[in-house]
């Protein structure tokens, strides 16, 4: 229950995550749902009695203002008014010594004291058989409320069972094997992972090579390849042969113990939705208190006062606040969870809903739209430094030593084309310079960098051997002779690297890096929802350019520094915001920080982004596959339709049963019913978000 309800519910502990989830309660065997359920129960029963024996049901409800109650004269004149004072009791002890403990512990007036001066003030009226009505209704409907809510939770908290109980754990010495349990694995421990089995927490690949079945993590449902070193996310499914794997996070603090962490945090944030629904349902409290007073005051000065004492607690019921207190927080928190198993994190209900009111979204390029798997397609050294014995060589390990503390794609490629020593190594001339495969793989250790600095967007720079290096773009650093060389690259659609040593040009890398199969799909896709793209990259222009005319981009902004990139997102959240509308930014660079905080959803691309790309973005994917983002917004958009239909609905039934409790045309038991059945409403509607349309 949010805030402005004012019921007795509290936010959930947070998750141990060391120790097994319990397995749901069943409804019968828990007491929040069986208390209602009796006391349902006994309203029918007293009901029934009363249909038989007519006498009984006078003798429930015989008394006035100021009167006494009738004594019955039968067994059935007995046993009904019992049954309904039972129900009545029940009913009531689910949130009256909540309301109280509100109001004169924490000066907090709710929903349930409505309900609590309703029923007193019904039975002081003679309507016992009307106060137990109201009383089951009501918690029957908040009983339905927290198991809609624990149900959410569920939902998301499945994603733990993706761990397997158990890891089989390799003794480093004599290779035996033990069974543990799986959150007493701490780094370091090598695992053994069985065909078929689930990786038990984040780790690295021993094996060669194998192959793994993400789908349940990520959402990419084809099995990928994998090979020594490689990152494996826990709950991934080893495919066809058994694998090793070495941990690199305990058991119990893992990537989906973290995914866990981020939605269950995400869902005690409120949404834009939510606030307003609080902001409504907040002053709306005092303000029926107060209506309900003016009604019985001037009435009773003017009329009957039992009737319009009467009309004063019909009054109150009627204008409740019940279901929109309830609208958003059950909607936001199913439809994150439901996010959460496709691959999809966001980190606050908030962001959730901006999400849904997306209108354009400004990708990134390199990592995000392209395979993220750059490979270095020539090295050129400048004349002067090929004077003084420097070779292309010499120019992809010094880069290679600085790139290795970066995690920029790019850095990745100029580190493995160093190590891998592949082909040959385009000249200054065009020709190809072969060197020959035994002399590189003879080569010495890479060469060590110290006190390297990495500065977003311009390049880094450190010391290897003494010698001052510089890695960066052309426009960052001169090319020297080499300026043609790099228009020639950049027009076949490579990125160009600059090397500076001691200040002076030293040569110059290109590398290349695919577009990712999907991305002219989800372009498309993006097109159809009504949902404009820009491409946003440091890169140079003409590669740039090249590149969104694959996927069917049309707005493209090269050559941007990280300032320029969130400048470019502001603007473009100006122009959305005039017509209602939101920017998202996707990227996966320490360089797209600052446009992933400045857009109103910043979107972080897959595990391996950096850690101030994952902490500046609202959402984070847990996969690489870029349909997640056509998928996320039409989820998202779903979700906000869910809330918006709920918050109106709520509204409605308030503006439509306040002027028929006012003239009397409704009374207690008929408001009670219609008031409640439209909370069971707003919470199946909003169970709706729960199903995500993938």
């Amino acid at each position: 229950m949010t805030s402005a309800c004012g019921c007795s519910h509290v936010a959930p502990e947070p998750t141990d995550f060391s120790e097994p989830e319990a397995p749901p309660t069943p409804w019968w065997c828990d007491r929040e749902v069986l208390v209602p359920v009796f006391s349902g129960v006994a309203l029918v029963a007293a009901f029934l009695i009363g249909l038989a024996a007519p006498d009984a049901a006078e003798s429930a409800s015989s008394a006035t203002l100021g009167g006494a109650w009738t004594l019955p004269d039968s067994a059935a004149g007995v046993a009904s008014p019992a049954l309904y004072w039972l129900a009545l009791l029940l009913g009531a002890s689910t949130f009256v010594p909540g309301a109280l403990t509100g109001l004169f512990r924490h000066r907090r007036l709710g929903i349930g004291l409505l309900m609590t001066i309703s029923a007193i003030g019904a039975v002081l009226l003679g309507y016992v058989a009307e106060a137990a009505a109201l009383a089951f209704l009501y918690s029957i409907s908040e009983a339905l409320e927290d198991k809609a809510m624990d149900r959410a939770r569920r939902g998301l908290r499945s994603l733990l069972s993706l761990i397997p109980d158990t890891a089989t754990v390799i003794d480093p010495d004599c290779g035996s094997r033990r069974t543990i349990p799986a959150r007493e694995i701490r780094p370091g421990m090598r695992l053994a992972v069985p065909a078929g089995g689930r990786v038990p927490t984040d780790s690295l690949l021993d094996d060669a090579h194998a192959t793994v079945d993400s789908s349940s993590v990520t959402g990419e449902s084809i099995p990928v390849e994998v090979a020594a070193g490689d990152e494996i996310m826990a709950g991934v499914i080893a495919v066809g042969a058994p694998m090793t794997v070495t941990a690199t996070a305990p058991g119990d603090d893992n990537s989906l113990t973290a995914v866990v962490r981020l939605v269950e945090d995400a869902q005690a944030e409120k949404g834009d939705r939510a606030r307003i629904a609080d902001r409504i349902a907040r002053p709306l409290v005092p303000g029926v208190l107060v209506l309900a007073a003016v009604v019985a005051i001037i009435g009773s000065l003017l009329g009957d006062p039992v009737e319009w004492i009467t009309r004063a607690l019909v009054v109150l019921v009627a204008a409740s606040p019940c279901a929109l207190a309830i609208s958003v927080p059950v909607t936001v928190i199913s439809a994150i969870g439901a996010a959460s198993r496709f691959g999809v994190v966001v980190k606050s209900g908030a962001a959730f809903e901006r999400l849904g009111a997306i209108g354009r979204v400004a990708i990134d390029k390199t990592g995000t739209l392209t395979r993220n798997e750059p490979t270095v397609t020539a090295a050129i050294a400048s004349k002067p430094m090929r004077e003084r014995g420097v070779t292309a060589d010499d120019v992809l390990d010094c880069a290679a030593a600085l790139e290795r503390h970066s995690t920029h794609p790019l850095a990745a490629a100029i580190t493995a084309g160093a190590l891998r020593r592949e082909a040959g190594t385009p000249g200054a001339d065009g020709a190809t310079e072969r060197v020959d495969a035994a002399e590189r793989a003879a080569t010495t250790e890479p060469p060590i960098a110290v006190d390297v600095r990495e500065r977003a967007g311009t390049g880094l720079t450190g010391t290897v051997g003494g010698t001052a290096i510089a890695v960066g773009s052309p426009r960052n650093l001169d090319p020297g002779d080499l300026r043609d060389e790099v228009h020639r690259l950049e027009a076949d659609g490579n990125t160009v690297v600059v090397v500076h040593r001691d200040g002076e040009p030293a040569g110059i890398i290109a590398v290349r890096d695919e577009l990712r199969p999907e991305a002219a799909e989800t372009v498309a896709a993006l097109e159809r929802a009504g949902i404009g793209v820009t491409m946003l990259t440091g890169d140079n222009r003409r590669a740039a350019h090249a590149l969104a005319k694959q996927v069917g981009i049309g707005d493209v902004r090269a050559e941007l520094a990280p300032r320029d990139k969130s400048d470019a997102v502001t603007e473009l959240a100006a122009a959305g915001h005039g017509r209602g509308q939101g920017v998202a930014m996707i990227g996966d660079g320490i360089n797209d920080a600052p446009a992933l905080a400045s857009a109103d959803i910043g979107i972080a691309m897959g595990a391996t982004g950096s850690d101030a790309a994952v902490e500046s973005a609202d959402v984070a994917f847990t996969g690489h596959d870029l349909r997640l983002l056509p998928k996320a917004l039409e989820h998202a958009r779903r979700g906000r339709r869910i809330m918006e239909q709920n918050i109106g609905l709520s509204l409605l039934i308030i503006v439509g049963l306040l002027p028929l409790a006012l003239t009397g045309v409704l009374g207690l038991a008929a408001v009670v019913f219609i008031h409640e059945v439209a909370e069971v409403v707003v919470i199946l509607n909003g169970l709706r978000a729960a199903k995500a349309k993938i």
